[in-house]
């Protein structure tokens, strides 16, 4: 029974793996290989997650990242469930990211392992930049920390004590008031 409840709902992530890496350890035999594995997970509705995980062979080494990014799940706050709510940088070492919400009909323009994040996350309109490392590590790191930095009308609303749409008043109000200037 309570087996069959976490297959339930393990089932409702998405997996990508990003990236897979094979390292040689010389040893008196010759070489023996090792597998290291970098995997995304999201629900498609706003949480994701990235893992790590390095075994013998390829398949326990997916498998121990897929859990790893199972247990670092975040939510991130999107607009009308298809975009960010505003552009963002985020970076990680020398690994930098540009994301910039995007109207309806964009799609993702992003490249690599950034596009295995915003695939996962659920997010369907979105342009992203990565400037620096294009280590696929670096890139997704940066990545999170740039959605670790985006924030929802309603948190900022709730944080300066306003009403939410007080503050999308505002925000309307100041771009007339220099739309007329």
């Amino acid at each position: 029974m309570a087996r069959e409840q976490r297959e339930e709902r393990d089932s409702e992530f998405v997996d990508k793996l990003v990236h897979i890496n094979r390292v040689a350890k010389v040893v008196k035999g010759g070489r023996r290989f090792g597998f290291a594995a970098l995997v995304v997970v999201g629900d498609q509705k706003g949480r994701v997650g990235f893992g790590h995980g390095k075994a013998r062979e390829v398949p326990e080494a997916i498998r121990k990242a897929t859990e790893a990014a199972k247990r670092s799940l975040v939510r991130v706050p999107l607009r009308e469930g298809r975009t960010l709510h505003h552009d963002v940088f985020g970076r990680h070492g020398a690994g930098k990211v540009f994301l910039r919400a995007a109207p309806a009909g964009t799609g993702i323009i992003a490249g690599g392992p950034m596009r295995a994040v915003f695939e996962t996350l659920g997010v369907q309109d979105v342009v992203a930049k990565s400037m620096g490392s294009s280590n696929p590590y670096n890139m997704v790191r940066a990545t999170f920390a740039a959605l670790g930095a985006e924030d929802s009308p309603r948190s900022v609303a709730a944080r300066r004590g306003l009403k939410v749409s007080v503050l999308q008043a505002r925000r309307g109000g100041e771009a007339e008031a220099s739309a007329e200037a």
